[in-house]
């Protein structure tokens, strides 16, 4: 469902599941791509969804997937790099979009699990709940920005961020279940592994 016919998303988008979906993403991830998880429930749900070098998990930086993956596909054009973020996260920081933009990272895609509600601190309802996030990236200048009507055209849209030319920012409106498990909070290990992950830092 492209920008263009946003309008009733509410009424015309299945709502999905955020580990079913992480976990659809991840079997597709083949080429070494970086994946960045904003806080709480969308890097839990990466984390439990397979564990690999190139998976950067996020610790209390609210807002900031988009602007640390963006600083990755600058400094690795030949990489596709995927930022996982929510929906709350991602109204924190709205200015990245048009960074994103301006700076059209070929390699970038955005993935939005919009549940609209802050879940982890108690499921306080976000802004998104009387704003659309695709509309939002498209007024940005991100032109390919789609909401996922449901699981396989989930699918069909991480595929065509995963080859062709971005940005691309995806959103799905997700349920209220939490997330699975929870990622291993060790700052200076997740920095180590991921810098190893993407070639930067040879194994001490």
């Amino acid at each position: 469902m492209s920008a263009a016919e946003t309008g009733h998303h509410v009424r015309n988008t299945k709502v999905m599941n955020r580990f079913d979906l992480t976990c659809r993403l991840v079997a597709k991830l083949t080429r070494e791509e970086a994946v960045i998880g904003g806080i709480g429930n969308t890097n839990f749900d990466l984390w439990a969804a397979g564990q690999r070098p190139q998976n950067f998990y996020m610790l209390g930086s609210m807002g900031l997937a988009c602007p640390i993956a963006l600083g990755v596909a600058l400094a690795q054009p030949q990489r596709r790099v995927v930022a996982l973020e929510g929906d709350g996260s991602l109204l924190m920081q709205l200015g990245c979009l048009t960074t994103i933009a301006t700076r059209a990272p070929k390699n970038l895609a955005i993935i939005v699990m919009d549940n609209g509600v802050y879940q982890i601190t108690g499921s306080q309802p976000t802004p998104a709940r009387h704003a659309d996030i695709v509309a939002i990236a498209a007024g940005c200048g991100i032109s390919a920005s789609h909401w996922a009507a449901d699981e396989e055209d989930f699918e069909r849209l991480v595929d065509l961020a995963l080859q062709a030319a971005g940005p691309v920012l995806i959103a799905a409106r997700i349920d209220d279940k939490p997330g699975v498990g929870a990622t291993r909070r060790d700052p200076a290990q997740i920095r180590e592994r991921f810098m190893q992950g993407l070639g930067v830092r040879q194994p001490i």
